[in-house]
């Protein structure tokens, strides 16, 4: 999916919504965790009742890899899945690789053509070349670590270099060199918000994948006054403030009803600045 076919999506959706998919057995309702494939029935569910409010999707590979080959399969046929039925979704697999050249190459083959993912979240911790085999696949996207929203963050990503810049400045001045502004993202904190004035001056065309509203706490109007760009240029995430807002068998209804709030707010926020 290129800059415009997203872009498309976002204008006909009145929408920037991108929902994690991001499965918890524990908090699922007992009868499907019986299921053959209880992660993959309960992503169905979910899309059924959201993939008309969202643009993008990210299942974060870990909900899946830590069922083992079991999990893995039911993150193969989520992907499967939504390429049916639901083409038009942009699918991120959450998996922040970042490892030396060989290395990267062949999860940047694992994401993009075993699981047909349309972009894939990369740590840029180890430089260049843990990030250019990503870009070696036409009409696929990266999407980087810069500003993240975890506590954390603060170890590393507000040191100040030799030129007095962050970190998370440097990485995303140096990195958004090496792709474009069609085939790079990057994460930054909803939780960040007021932070988003200085990523925009370094990048102001990319788009910016933004988790962390909804459960984490990000402002969504706050997101859009300082990170929304002239043709919108936000993905911004919710997983669990939807996806397990409801432990019943009325999670897939409440997410919906979750997904649609969302949704409504962004129609506003799209309209105001003259997007819709």
């Amino acid at each position: 999916m290129n800059t415009e076919q997203l872009y498309r999506q976002i204008r006909l959706k009145k929408s920037f919504l991108c929902i994690g998919l991001d499965p918890e057995p524990g908090k699922m309702p007992e009868k499907l965790r019986n299921a053959e494939y209880p992660l993959f029935e309960f992503n169905r569910q979910i899309l059924a009742a959201t993939h008309h409010l969202a643009v993008a999707c990210k299942p974060n590979t870990a909900f899946y890899e830590s069922h083992g080959t079991h999990g893995w399969k039911q993150l193969e046929l989520t992907i499967a899945h939504i390429r049916e039925y639901y083409p038009d979704l942009f699918v991120i697999a959450d998996a922040k690789r970042g490892d030396i050249g060989n290395t990267s190459k062949k999860y940047a083959e694992t994401f993009f053509s075993l699981l047909q993912a349309d972009a894939v979240t990369v740590a840029p911790y180890m430089g260049s070349d843990s990030v250019l085999p990503f870009l070696d696949y036409p009409g696929k996207w990266v999407v980087v670590l810069a500003l993240t929203s975890n506590q954390g963050a603060e170890d590393f990503q507000f040191l100040s270099a030799s030129n007095a810049e962050r970190l998370f400045e440097t990485v995303l001045r140096k990195s958004s060199g090496w792709g474009n502004s069609g085939n790079m993202m990057f994460v930054v904190g909803a939780t960040r918000a007021s932070m988003l004035v200085k990523v925009r001056e370094i990048v102001p065309d990319h788009f910016l994948l933004i988790p962390g509203v909804g459960a984490q706490g990000g402002d969504l109007d706050e997101v859009a006054r300082y990170g929304m760009n002239a043709h919108c240029g936000l993905l911004v995430n919710s997983s669990r403030g939807i996806i397990h807002a409801d432990s019943t068998e009325r999670f897939a209804l409440v997410a919906g009803e979750k997904a649609a709030d969302l949704q409504l707010q962004m129609s506003r926020i799209l309209a105001e600045k003259g997007l819709v």
